[in-house]
Formats: structure tokens, sequence, C-alpha cells
């Protein structure tokens, strides 16, 4: 099948992209030069195209004005985002990384780059005090790896909050075989949210007043509204309920629209980044999630996106109206636009607080109708995995939220601890661990009278045909986990021979996050045999949505019935979700395990796997 793309000026696309990024730097900030693939490639986004296997690439800081006020970034050669790396599988890359931050600096003493997706050496994965001792100022280091894999990936500083503050770029790797469709030309969307704050001082407003951005508290006529519809008595239970948390049905994300101003390729808004197109060609819209801590939810209106890839992977092809991408992952979408000149990108958060929109369009500078925010969602008990259980959900809250301040919960859960003393679970254990009395969800004894475990899910399900909090009925088809098949089998094809179950866990208040009520500093590594097939079951025990992902191997996220779905290398695990995926234990070394939140990972959502002969 014929795989074709024009020129790197096909349409005029070049240069008024290029001039719309420099806009976008403060005079005076670094800009690297603009490497054009070569012909037969089409340009992927408004930073510079690398192309080749010899890469040198220098961390700084760079001042930027994205929101009216001058700022620092820190940057991949001057340029926000990074330089998008083009490679061709099959090769050998090497690149050679230089930390050039400045003595005086708030973003850290040391830098890294990880390769987010790629199958590599334990020691080429960039993760401090994991797998390399990260890269100090004044210094380099040299990666080079075998490019095993093609399809749409990124990078990322994984240094202190340095992925926040502008260290982020999109990686595109060309097959030795022709892919399963054809397109004619193909365009990076590399979503991110950038705040003027410095993200250290992000962090401590969190850590002190973590609901600093949930301005939308249920008010009285929203009460009055919910006692209408569902009956005064119902509304009395659920506002109980939600008390006995200490939490608030608005509370989707901890930072929202309020501080953050969100890009596309690195563009506000009010710039408008701008991708050409010529009425009939297949387009390939190549989305990456390149945020720190946002869910965006993207449609093109008047387009139908179909899907062709997920996190880097072929998958068979599924037409849909829009879908969620969590942070950290990757969709491949082809869109055919005719019919009219131009049509807006509309990216907006999950929490429907902002929204970063672009354009597809015949010639530069032409704009389609941008959408209103969707209204603002809420969760609800049964979102929250208590659905089913009608009053004893209250009182499961206020056990949880007991245990958080240190009056315990007794025999409420029935659980295992099964990290607290470096043990991993069997298979043996994990079918003790399934459920408690009457069919409810037990949990391990890490979590019991933990003051850092602030509630526990009831009746957690996998919700895989579930588009998600705020997509539901919207009139819509939005993409689901259930939606998405491998184009290519169970690559490993045995059973696992056990299963490993943890508990995403938090405290909102205190934000503290973990997994099983243990923070990574206090966490023992999970142990893994080399070779061997292991069932990983999350369970979520928080309000929020955390995109876990696991460095260096492939998860291979099952079905309701256990069945092969779909291999991925970040899985979201919306709140009162239990899923299960395999994962082959392959890449000897040492790994990390987290929640792609950066911030949550940075508070304890964060494990070491170490894979061992």
């Amino acid at each position: 099948m014929t795989f074709f793309l024009p020129g790197p000026r096909a349409g005029g696309l070049a240069l008024p992209a290029r001039r719309r990024f420099v806009r976008g730097l403060v005079a005076g900030g670094a800009v690297a030069s603009l490497g054009w693939p070569g012909r037969g490639r089409a340009a992927t986004g408004d930073a510079p195209v690398l192309t080749g296997t010899q890469f040198d690439l220098s961390i700084v800081e760079t001042p930027v004005n994205l929101t009216g006020r001058r700022a620092t970034a820190v940057t991949v050669d001057g340029t926000l985002p990074a330089p998008t790396l083009r490679w061709r599988e099959g090769t050998t890359v090497h690149l050679r990384v230089r930390n050039a931050l400045p003595a005086q600096t708030v973003h850290g003493h040391h830098t890294s780059i990880h390769w987010h997706g790629l199958i590599l050496p334990a020691n080429m994965d960039g993760v401090p005090g994991i797998s390399f001792n990260g890269i100090q100022r004044g210094e380099h280091y040299d990666y080079r790896f075998d490019v095993k894999q093609s399809g749409t990936y990124w990078y990322h500083a994984h240094s202190g909050f340095q992925e926040q503050a502008g260290v982020y770029g999109a990686i595109v790797i060309d097959p030795i075989a022709p892919p399963p469709y054809r397109v004619d030309r193909e365009h990076v969307l590399l979503l991110s949210d950038w705040t003027d704050l410095d993200p250290v001082a992000l962090y401590e407003r969190l850590k002190k007043m973590p609901e600093h951005d949930n301005y939308y508290l249920p008010t009285v006529g929203d009460f009055l509204r919910d006692a209408r519809e569902d009956g005064l008595a119902a509304t009395l239970r659920d506002r109980k309920a939600w008390g006995e948390m200490r939490m608030t049905p608005t509370d989707l994300s901890d930072v929202n629209a309020n501080t953050y101003t969100y890009l596309m390729n690195g563009a506000t808004s009010g710039t408008n980044w701008t991708g050409l197109f010529r009425s009939g060609e297949r387009v390939l819209l190549r989305l990456i999630n390149g945020s720190s801590m946002t869910h965006f939810d993207v449609r093109i209106p008047g387009l139908k996106l179909t899907v062709v890839a997920a996190d880097g992977l072929y998958v068979h092809p599924v037409t849909v109206d829009e879908l969620r991408i969590a942070a950290a992952e990757t969709y491949d979408v082809i869109v055919e636009p005719t019919g009219q000149d131009a049509f807006t990108i509309f990216a907006q958060d999950l929490g429907r607080t902002g929204f970063v929109r672009g354009t597809l369009a015949t010639s530069p500078g032409l704009q389609a109708t941008v959408p209103r925010v969707d209204p603002r969602p809420r969760l609800t008990m049964d979102d929250m995995g208590h659905g089913g259980h009608g009053g004893h959900a209250g009182h499961v809250a206020a056990a949880a939220a007991g245990a958080a301040h240190g009056a315990g919960t007794g025999t409420q859960h029935v659980g295992m601890d099964h990290s607290a003393m470096g043990h991993v679970p069997t298979a043996t254990d994990h079918a003790a661990m399934g459920h408690g009395v009457g069919g409810m969800q037990a949990h391990p004894a890490s979590e019991q009278g933990n003051p850092f475990v602030d509630m526990q899910t009831m009746a957690p399900a996998p919700k895989l045909d579930d588009p998600g909090i705020g997509l539901r009925d919207n009139g819509r088809r939005v993409l689901t986990y259930a939606d998405l098949h491998s184009l290519h089998g169970d690559p490993d094809g045995r059973e696992p021979g056990r299963t490993i179950e943890l508990h995403l866990t938090g405290h909102m208040e205190r934000f503290v996050w973990s997994f099983d009520g243990i923070k990574f500093s206090s966490a023992e590594p999970l142990r893994l045999k080399y070779g061997e097939r292991v069932r990983i079951v999350l369970v979520n025990d928080t309000m929020m949505t955390h995109p876990i992902h696991l460095h260096g191997m492939w998860s291979d996220l099952e079905d309701g019935d256990g069945n092969f779905l779909v291999r991925k290398h970040t899985i979201d695990m919306p709140p009162g979700t239990k899923r299960s995926y395999r994962v082959t234990a392959d890449a000897l070394g040492r790994w990390a395990y987290h929640c792609h939140l950066l911030f949550h990972m940075e508070a304890g959502m964060m494990r070491e796997v170490r894979v061992e002969e």
C-alpha cells in the first residue's frame, strides 16, 4: 500500500507556521534552526524537525511570553515545544544531551530525558535515581539505542518539574514496512498545559491549598435543581455522602484553566496554530498529550476521526466524533476534510474549565467557528465505585474519611498487606483479595487506618465501554477503550503466571498520592522475574483519573473477561474503575512505574519495578 506525503512546502505550510512560533518566544530567546524532513515527508509541527541518527540537544532556560507576561521556560535547544525527532525503525540513534542550565536556577541541578513508550535498555530510559544518576550541570549524557518500533511517541524530562516548565517534544518513527493505511499529509498535534508560575511554587500551593482551582462548588441552585429532578431524599443522601468524604463532586482536576493556559504545538488559542490541507486529502493527525496534569477531549466539528493507532501501535480502524486523551497517551487519527475551507480542532479539558483550539485550513489565516465549552460535569457515587450499594456508600465514605483522620476503619474492609513488607501477591493472594464480604471490593491492610487514604471504592468495574465523566450521552460518538483492538493479537500468548493487585490511593486535602497507601519514598520495589508473564490489576480508590505508565515494557490491556484487547504504554484509570493488563517482564533492570499526572507522581504515586534474573 502506497504511503505518500507531499514535500515540506506543499500548500505554503512551512514559513507562516514558523513565523507564528517565533512570535511566541520573547526576543533574545534562543531558537534552534528549522530542520525540515526530506522530500516525501511532511512537516510535523511548529517546532524544528530533526532527522537522522545523530543528535546534539541542550537543556537550557529560555524567556517566553505565552500569556502577555514574560516568563522563563526550560527548553530543548530553546524551543517550546522541543524539536520533533523523526527517526526510522531499524536504525540506531545516538543523542548527546547536555545540561546547559544556569547556575542560578530554580529548576534543579540535574536534568534528564525519558523516551516515553520506547523499548530500550534500562540505562537509556532517563529516570534519575532509578536508571541513571541524571545529567549534572555542564555535563552531558550519551543516549544510544536501537529503534525497534514505529509510530507516534514523545519525550520529556524526568527531573523535578522540568516537564511542566517546557521539556517535552514529539517523536515520529517511520516504519520499515508501509502502514496499513494511505494518507496524503500529516500533522503533529502536541497538546500541553503552561503556567507562568514557577512549577515548584505551584506544587507548594497544591500541598497547602489543593482546592485552589476548584471554583465550581455546588450551590443552593444546584441543590434545588437536583431535588426537583431526583427527589429531596435522594439529593440529601447524595450531599451527605459527599460531605462525609470531605470532597465535592466538581473536583475533577487539581490544576485547570484557572491556572493553566492550554497549548497546541506551543501556540495558544489566540495564536491559532494552523495546519494546511487540500480538499479531499486524507490527513493523518498525530495526537500527543504532552501535558503535565490535563486530560483533553478532542474533536473537529464537521469531521469524523478514524483512529488507526494508539500509543504508537496500529489498531483496527474505528471512526468516532470525539476522543479523550489522557496525559502521556498518543493517538493517530485520519480525517478527510472537504466541503469547507477551515475546520476547528477543539481540545477542552476534562473539567470544562478551558480549551485550546487550532485550525485545519486550505490557506493560512482562515478560521472556523469555535464551539462553546461543554457544561461542567459532576461526579456521582456511581462514578466513585459506590453505585448499587444505596445508603451504604455514605457509610463506606465515612469509614474511609475516619481512617484518614486517624479513626481507623475496624473491620469495614477485608484486605491483605501485600506491599508494606515488600510481598508481591501470588495468584492465590489475588483470589483472596478480589472481593470482601457481600461482594464488595477488598483493600490491602496498608490502607486501613492510614492517614493518607481518604476514600476507598467498594464496587469498582472495568468500565471499558464508558466514554467517561462529561462525555456520556453528549450526542457524539466518543472513543472508549472497548473500541480499541490491536491490529495484531497478543504478542506473548501466555496466560499470566501470577497476579499483582495495586490500589491507587490518595488524600485530597493533604495532596498525598500513592499505591496501596504507601508513598514512593516508603515503598519496596515490585520484583518481576525476567521472562515471566504477570497480570497487573489496578483499582482506583480515589476520585481522580490517573494515567498509569510502566516504563520499559508494554501493558496489554484485557477486557472484562480477561481477553487481550489492546497493547498500550499508558493505561488511564478513571475513578471507580478496576482494570487489568498483562506484562511480559522482558526488560532487565530497574524501571519507573507511576501516575503520569506530574504532581501526583511527585507527591508519591510511583513505584520502582525491578526485573531480575
